[in-house]
């Protein structure tokens, strides 16, 4: 057990409670499946892309039973560039296994839960704490980076490893589960708003006084640098995205030429479009050989 200074919750829940942003799918009348989009959503997507998205989406399909009566194409093509549109249609066969499987409701525990397409760990447990206010541990990057600093006295927190990280979130939660979902929360917000990665605001941090990195000053990580990721300019990720903005636009399959005739780097951009094929983002036409979106 944490000594009772480096317990942080209540204080993270006035300041939350004060300064959090207005955000859809927090409000009490989110639904689950508006929790479960927004968690497919937020997965390396910042918030300020996300929020046009989510609420298109959920005007479209405002529930698993909605969506699962689309095509996964239109799934995808909604989902337009935000980015990882794999996402889309593991959301869409996560929606049609909550149409057949469970009455059209998101499912309410975690193993049931984490049966469905495209639902891992972290999302699971999101979707039991924000929908279903029930006392769970939920650790994102942003929570890492401030148990690794308020706890730790670390600068960075490494990678991911659960059988810490979740015992060390946990350990911060108070036992009622509705204010666990406000904890959960404040910890998340401060590390988006206040305890960033590169620029932490320390000197508005609600935890300063306890914080164990600022009463060791601030010291740098020691761990080696990570690996930046590659440039977007020329990479693979540009020609398929290239590729898919063609399948959103088109009502009809496209044939390869027409895919591939403004492509700078011909081979990559078949080596693309094998990728999307692989990935099921696009489908071969058996009538003329063009491609579309599922």
């Amino acid at each position: 057990m944490l000594p009772s200074s480096s317990l942080f919750a209540d204080d993270l829940i006035a300041w939350y409670l004060d300064e959090r942003r207005d955000l859809p799918w927090r409000a009490e009348e989110a639904t689950p499946w508006g929790v479960l989009v927004s968690e497919f959503m937020l997965q390396q997507t910042q918030v300020d892309r996300v929020l046009p998205r989510w609420h298109e989406w959920m005007q479209a399909w405002p529930t698993p039973c909605d969506l699962a009566a689309a095509s996964a194409g239109d799934a995808i093509r909604a989902w337009d560039r935000l980015g990882y549109p794999r996402r889309a249609g593991w959301l869409h066969a996560a929606a049609q296994q909550i149409c057949a499987e469970h009455a059209g409701e998101v499912p309410d525990d975690l193993d049931t839960l984490l049966s469905l397409k495209g639902v891992g760990d972290y999302t699971a447990r999101a979707v039991l704490v924000f929908a279903f206010h029930q006392r769970h541990p939920v650790v994102d990057t942003n929570i890492r980076r401030v148990l690794a600093r308020a706890v730790d006295g670390e600068a960075e927190p490494g990678a991911p490893r659960p059988a810490h990280d979740l015992p060390a979130m946990s350990a911060q939660l108070p036992q009622d589960a509705e204010r666990t979902r406000l904890a959960t929360y404040a910890f998340m917000e401060l590390g988006a708003l206040v305890c960033t990665a590169r620029t932490p605001s320390c000197e508005v941090c609600p935890i300063r006084s306890r914080c164990a990195w600022v009463a060791a000053g601030s010291p740098p990580s020691a761990a080696p640098k990570r690996r930046t990721q590659a440039r977007f300019e020329g990479s693979d990720r540009q020609a398929r995205g290239r590729i898919m903005a063609l399948l959103r636009a088109a009502r009809e399959p496209m044939a390869v030429s027409a895919l591939l005739q403004d492509a700078p780097d011909r081979p990559q951009a078949e080596r693309a479009l094998a990728s999307l094929v692989a990935d099921g983002l696009a489908v071969e036409s058996t009538h003329d050989g063009g491609f579309r979106l599922p």
